[in-house]
């Protein structure tokens, strides 16, 4: 390949990332799906946060799912239906991994905490796990890169990384106040944990987004 096809070729893959940077930025699951608990069924994380949570999950899949399969590697060897599938099955793994961890770090346990812990765990593995999932599949190198080096090579693994890594940090700092004695009703298991896992989501792809649009920009004027 001559090295102004490389180029085009990459300008045209930054491209891509940015049109699904952008309809993510357009659609806006979260305020969204927050918005239509609030207004259609009256319900939000504060008086009903496992109903609210699901419901999260239940308008976040498909969406993950379907753009980020747009950005799946080896397109020769992998269809866009297999990325989606390959998502799809890291959601209830992603979400025994989230359990786990909050579980070790102090989370309840206990019957009456089951479905809130399902339904934070299903929404933390939206944000994490199913995105890599759906575009990296089982590449051990790939995963190593984006979460146990924190390394992103490139515009794909920038709006993996950061918002992955927005939501736990979010999550870990919307705990500190539940061992507080405050007794304020949002402290309860897992009203702040999520806001802060959603807030740290928000912010993180505002900058993946930007990040991206920047070297979008540059492989722009390279092919000029």
């Amino acid at each position: 390949m001559s090295t102004n096809a490389k180029v085009s070729a990459d300008a045209d893959a930054e491209a891509e990332v940015v049109c699904v940077q952008l309809m993510l930025g357009l659609v806006l699951p979260l305020p969204l799906t927050l918005f239509i608990a609030h207004h259609l069924y009256s319900i939000n994380l504060l008086s009903h946060p496992s109903l609210t949570l699901s419901l999260i999950s239940v308008i976040q899949c498909p969406i993950v799912l379907l753009l980020y399969g747009r950005l799946r590697k080896n397109r020769k060897h992998c269809s866009y239906l297999k990325a989606v599938g390959r998502g799809l099955l890291g959601l209830p793994i992603g979400a025994l991994v989230n359990a786990l961890g909050a579980i070790a770090l102090g989370a309840p346990v206990g019957t009456q905490y089951f479905s809130q812990t399902l339904n934070w765990s299903l929404m933390m593995s939206l944000f994490t796990i199913v995105p890599a999932a759906t575009v990296f599949g089982s590449s051990w190198k790939d995963w190593q890169r984006i979460f146990a080096h924190t390394k992103p090579m490139g515009s794909v693994d920038i709006i993996i990384c950061l918002p992955a890594h927005g939501a736990v940090i979010g999550a870990w700092f919307g705990a500190w106040p539940m061992p507080l004695d405050w007794e304020r009703p949002w402290q309860e298991w897992p009203i702040c944990v999520s806001y802060g896992a959603i807030a740290g989501y928000l912010v993180a792809m505002v900058a993946s987004f930007g990040c991206v649009a920047v070297r979008a920009r540059l492989q722009h004027v390279k092919r000029e």
